[in-house]
């Protein structure tokens, strides 16, 4: 995994904040492989809640990781209770590492 201790904490907080106790985070594609090279930070953001505004919750946890971790490419991906079976999911959780 491509990632610091304090990138990992920081990025559990966001979670925490924004989704509530309960969220999950797991990280996936390049970073997720210490084989590989640079790459966007590509996140699973769970919760067991539904969402009300998706488009609302993805901006805060967006704004929030760009404030602790700079600028850089970070691609979110939000799952609640009412989100429908996708590839990318299980990929992600196949692939990917929860922090």
């Amino acid at each position: 995994m491509r990632l610091t201790p304090d990138q990992i904490q920081a990025i559990k907080e966001t979670a925490t904040a924004v989704l509530g106790e309960g969220a999950r985070v797991i990280l996936f594609g390049s970073r997720a492989d210490d084989m590989k090279k640079g790459g966007d930070i590509d996140l699973l953001f769970e919760t067991d809640r539904p969402v009300a505004n998706r488009a609302t919750t993805v901006g805060a946890l967006y704004v929030s990781l760009i404030r602790k971790l700079g600028d850089r490419k970070i691609d979110i991906i939000l799952r609640d209770v009412l989100t429908p079976p996708a590839a990318v999911l299980e990929i992600a959780h196949q692939t990917g590492i929860r922090l």
